[in-house]
């Protein structure tokens, strides 16, 4: 039977889609990383708790057909800001996010960036 759970997870991970918008933060990757961690035999892998693995399979099973966006649709699609999903996942890429945190550091502490061959944290030791 734990040869039926691995193929399955294997099968949602291979549907599963990997955003490179979202690097080190993508749910995909994560997905991957729990699958292999949890199957480390894979199909040999024993499976201490049949019930919750398969209920867990079957939450991202529904998180990835968007079971609940299809259960209740929206009227529109956007959020309260008004901002749209296309808007939203520009700004929650990690190339943007990156210069959004660059924006917020003060200009001695850019400075000492770029002059300083070493990091500000090894200074502080």
């Amino acid at each position: 039977m734990a040869a039926t759970r691995y193929r399955r997870f294997l099968k949602l991970c291979e549907e599963w889609p990997v955003e490179e918008t979202k690097r080190q933060r993508d749910l995909g990757i994560f997905l991957r990383q729990r699958v292999a961690q949890a199957f480390r035999e894979g199909e040999n892998t024993q499976i201490a708790d049949p019930e919750t693995c398969d209920r867990m399979y079957e939450s991202l099973v529904r998180i990835h057909t968007n079971y609940y966006k299809n259960k209740y649709p929206r009227l529109k699609d956007t959020n309260f800001t008004g901002v749209t999903i296309e808007d939203c996942k520009m700004i929650l890429a990690t190339d943007i996010l990156k210069q959004m945190e660059d924006m917020k550091k003060g200009t001695w502490k850019k400075l000492r960036e770029k002059f300083y061959a070493k990091k500000p944290e090894e200074d502080s030791k």
